[in-house]
């Protein structure tokens, strides 16, 4: 039922989902002018945009960072996140995605679904986030709806319903059929808004029949659809809008629309379809947390005790801003928040609604609101504010492993300590980099998800800090696993050297996990279990030596790289009425453990990707030569409005420089796309010339 009496009815918190250069950030500068947020309308290609306002997303014409912005349209409040397409800033959009309702996912109506389309995909399934379609460049050469969605519909697999019928066909594509109202909406030339007018006669018949089609899909989704279709064998405007709300909001269908962001057709009908689809704070379930071991529901209400999740951090030359999802309860500025994290109050001295890099005061935030505040010294992303007498910690959002790393230092000496303050400052505003110190060089070593990832990291550190630096060659975190393992490996850790002594004697298995093939294993692919009988080792000491085993997974014997993919079974051990403790059995699991994948048959995993070329037909035989020469297996070829589209998986230490020498091939016609796919067994020959992590 729809709350129109409770203001949180009236917000809606999305995300704009898609490939790189699908049009996301065109659609949102589009929803910001049409909203009468902005005045002009921001182009990519000038960098006049107001999401992409960082200088490098500017230089680059790509959106590297997840913006927020606030607009209203017809009614209600729209909290809008832009986020990145480009597979290097993923983490950006899983941090945006745990914050948010619902979301549109843009897809070119050329090329369908692409590789990141999928993997954003997958990542609001996994969030449960409904979402709603927008197929956009209806007025490019090759523009065809009906293929764009048979894309959606075989590689994402959801139910979609096409709510509207193109008008025209690429430039000459003028307008749209809304099928749900059967009407005809019309943008002239430079108009800002559509004309609404009757359908086309020339339309007519296939609008009958596509609406038609709508109906029966979904009817057969919706019991309440299914009644009224079977007595009156056709649907109401108003039963298909509530329909289609409830099959978005349950995940059950996709509603799709289609349009030209850049030429200001098909917009309004998006921001339509928002209000009317997606969900509000009010449809959603309410937040779960946990506070002493038991889970607790925090409603979307103001009056309740406040809980909010921190998103993002932003280091400002104005101050610390730290984005906020506020799930229950009030923040008013001034008030004292406990961070359920550092378990330490902070005070909030600013509340701020956004509008990418400019900023409008409030004097409080409410339930449903996502807004950034002024004066939280230690907050993180994932961080969970709430009242302090009332505590909850929200679950954070998922932070995905570094797979490449570069080596960084200062071209000056003096400038050794200014570098080790940029880069802390870099990994508090995005977690998925990491620094550390290599202990056998003393190089510092930054690392992060992609080459571009880091190369942006590095432009900021030059940029913002005025530092120069020296930066190597990249290089790829590889995994060590068990190929075949050990059976009965017994490990005796005795230590006397005055008062009371450590003693502890386990006996363990080591065999390769896979994926998939346990139910309990977690994603780091480690799985303990316990064999032992008879008590010869008590639970908590079955725990310590589970511990210990953890540990020891941090660095394996090939290279010194983490450990994945092996399952440890304890099956006897010994202990000491006097001497066994949990620590003297965490150190046998660790030692234990260590020694018995050095008696392993261990194997060196390599990161491995999924890249989708796109070159001319005439330069396909060079680019698949290139791929082989790079170790890469050629999965699939395609053709799109007359260029070939090769896929194929290729480790990713041989992709290093390849935008370059594809360019050089293809006379700088081709692109490239990449996504990680997981790890692979490397050739004998790496595991020599691997160094530690």
């Amino acid at each position: 039922m729809r709350n129109h009496t409770n203001p949180l009815a009236t917000v809606r918190n999305l995300g704009i989902l898609a490939h790189v250069d699908a049009g996301k950030t065109t659609v949102t500068e589009r929803i910001l002018y049409t909203t009468g947020t902005t005045y002009k309308r921001g182009e990519v290609h000038d960098g006049t945009t107001v999401t992409d306002f960082d200088p490098q997303e500017r230089d680059r014409g790509i959106t590297i960072f997840a913006a927020a912005v606030s607009c209203s349209w017809d009614g209600h409040r729209i909290n809008l996140i832009d986020t990145p397409g480009h597979v290097d800033f993923a983490d950006e959009v899983e941090r945006s995605l745990r914050v948010l309702d619902g979301a549109v996912a843009v897809f070119d109506a050329v090329a369908g679904v692409e590789p990141q389309s999928e993997s954003v995909w997958r990542q609001a399934d996994r969030h449960g986030v409904p979402r709603i379609a927008f197929v956009n460049k209806m007025d490019r050469a090759g523009a065809d709806l009906d293929t764009a969605v048979t894309s959606i519909r075989e590689r994402l697999h959801p139910a979609p319903l096409v709510v509207q019928l193109p008008i025209g066909a690429e430039d000459g594509f003028t307008g749209v059929v809304d099928l749900v109202r059967m009407r005809a909406l019309v943008w002239a030339d430079g108009a800002e808004t559509a004309e609404e007018g009757p359908v086309p006669d020339a339309l007519r018949e296939e609008a009958a029949h596509r609406r038609r089609l709508l109906e029966e899909a979904v009817a057969e989704r919706h019991p309440a659809a299914l009644e009224e279709f079977c007595d009156r064998e056709a649907l109401t405007a108003a039963t298909l809008i509530d329909a289609l709300r409830d099959l978005t909001r349950g995940g059950d269908g996709v509603v799709v629309l289609c349009g030209s962001a850049y030429r200001d057709r098909g917009v309004e009908p998006l921001l339509d379809a928002v209000v009317s689809y997606l969900p509000s704070p009010l449809d959603v379930p309410p937040v779960r947390g946990t506070h002493d071991g038991t889970e607790q529901e925090r409603p979307a209400d103001p009056a309740a005790p406040m809980a909010a999740l921190a998103f993002k951090v932003n280091a400002t030359p104005t101050g610390r801003l730290t984005y906020l999802r506020v799930y229950s309860g009030t923040i008013e500025k001034g008030d004292t928040v406990w961070d359920a994290g550092t378990r330490r109050t902070e005070r909030v001295g600013r509340i701020l609604r956004v509008r990418a890099d400019r900023h409008d005061p409030l004097e409080r935030a409410v339930a449903g609101d996502i807004v950034a505040v002024v004066g939280l010294k230690s907050a993180r992303a994932g961080s969970t504010l709430c009242a302090p007498g009332a505590p909850l910690v929200l679950e954070p959002p998922g932070v995905a492993e570094p797979v490449v790393h570069v080596a960084v230092e200062a071209r000056r000496s003096t400038d050794t300590d200014r570098l080790a303050s940029a880069l802390a400052r870099l990994t508090e505003e995005d977690p998925s980099l990491a620094v550390r110190t290599d202990p056998e060089t003393g190089q510092t070593v930054l690392s992060g998800m992609g080459e571009l990832h880091l190369e942006v990291a590095m432009e900021r550190v030059r940029r913002e800090h005025g530092l120069e630096v020296a930066v190597g060659r990249p290089g790829v975190a590889y995994r060590e696993t068990v190929g075949e393992g050990v059976t009965g490996f017994v490990h005796r850790h005795v230590k006397q050297d005055g008062g009371a002594g450590q003693f502890a004697h386990v006996v363990l298995d080591v065999e390769p996990w896979e994926e998939d093939a346990e139910v309990g294993a977690e994603e780091g692919g480690f799985v303990f279990r316990s064999a032992v009988v008879g008590g010869r080792v008590p639970q908590e000491f079955v725990r310590a030596v589970e511990a210990g085993c953890r540990d020891a997974l941090a660095e394996g014997p090939l290279g010194g790289h983490p450990v994945t993919g092996l399952r440890v079974t304890l099956t006897d051990g010994q202990t000491h009425v006097k001497d066994s403790s949990d620590t003297a059995f965490r150190t046998a699991g660790r030692f234990g453990l260590r020694d018995a994948l050095r008696a392993s048959e261990m194997v060196l995993l390599e990161p491995v990707v999924e890249v989708t070329v796109t070159v001319p037909e005439d330069a396909v035989g060079g680019v698949l030569g290139d791929l082989a020469a790079r170790r890469g297996r050629v999965t699939g070829s395609d053709t799109r409005a007359g260029a070939a589209v090769v896929s194929a998986t290729v480790p990713l230490a041989e992709l290093f420089g390849y935008a370059t020498r594809l360019r050089s091939r293809t006379q700088g016609r081709g692109t490239f796309t990449a996504r990680p796919t997981g790890y692979a067994p490397a050739p004998t020959t790496a595991v020599a010339a691997t160094p530690a992590r």
